[in-house]
């Protein structure tokens, strides 16, 4: 009987592993950008199985690219602590089941978003992941400029979702993107202060490893908080939500923007934690507005 346990538990201890290399938490959020695009490019009676297999579609290539994503940095996880208890770093999984784990939730995506869907939201899918792999997770030992170059495949959730809905980009889909690729710098370079010294020991070349006394960070964030409050107001002048939305998303803005004031007066991990809480806050709120607000309804 205890043998059988041993053996559940092994199997469980597993399948809770491979879990961990998708990254749940951010292929939730990933979902979430990806329905707001969805919502938006859709017209006509509503069918939900194409926003189903767009979603499906969706979380198996974010989940695909988090796992490669892990394998290719397994040497560098090794080396921070925040990510050293990671499967492939602590030893619980091989990196020949990690690569093979990703290539497999990947090329299903892809067929599932082409098959069930259309062809572009798969392309754009793709597209994602290469970027993601090819060009921005090498970079991050090369320059701190790779998170902007990570920051165009964080954007695509929204595209793909308004291309399976639409089968065509538009401006509002467009939109819908900056909205997003502008976000994630306050919420990234938070992080990159948080963790300097581990991005630093694992070679990473973060902005806050490279200048280490954080004016350029908090420049960073200052610059793109400001910038995403007439960026976030786009929406409204393109008669996608209505005035709810637009004074709702002033008052975030401003809130987000205080986040980032104060941490470039107190360079504190402190402060930066509550900059990245405000931008965990900021987007499921922005896009509850975008869709709640009368206009749509």
């Amino acid at each position: 009987m205890s043998d059988s346990i041993d053996i559940r538990a092994a199997k469980h201890s597993r399948v809770r592993d491979y879990i961990e290399l998708t990254k749940s938490l951010i292929t939730w959020l990933i979902i979430m950008s990806t329905a707001v695009g969805y919502y938006f490019g859709h017209t006509g009676a509503w069918s939900l199985w194409p926003l189903i297999h767009t979603m499906i579609g969706t979380a198996l290539i974010a989940s695909g690219t988090a796992a490669l994503n892990q394998w290719y940095e397994c040497d560098a996880d090794r080396q921070m602590r925040r990510t050293q208890s990671r499967p492939l770093p602590a030893g619980r999984l091989k990196s020949i089941e990690a690569l093979w784990f990703g290539v497999g939730l990947a090329i299903v995506g892809g067929l599932e978003l082409g098959l069930g869907v259309n062809w572009l939201s798969s392309g754009l899918g793709i597209l994602t992941l290469m970027v993601y792999l090819f060009l921005y997770t090498p970079l991050k030992q090369k320059t701190w400029w790779s998170t902007t170059v990570g920051a165009v495949p964080g954007a695509m959730p929204p595209l793909i979702g308004f291309a399976a809905a639409a089968h065509k980009l538009t401006p509002e889909a467009c939109v819908l993107g900056a909205i997003l690729f502008l976000w994630q710098f306050p919420h990234f370079y938070a992080i990159a202060w948080m963790y300097r010294e581990d991005y630093s020991r694992a070679g990473i070349r973060m902005l806050p490893v490279v200048e280490p006394g954080g004016e350029s960070t908090a420049r960073q964030i200052l610059f793109f908080s400001t910038i995403l409050i007439p960026i976030s107001l786009l929406p409204k002048w393109m008669g996608m939500p209505g005035t709810i939305y637009m004074v709702g998303v002033i008052a975030l803005g401003l809130l987000f923007l205080y986040s980032g004031i104060r941490v470039a007066l107190d360079r504190t991990k402190v402060r930066s934690r509550r900059v990245l809480l405000a931008s965990v806050v900021y987007l499921p709120v922005l896009y509850a507005l975008m869709v709640l607000d009368p206009i749509r309804l």
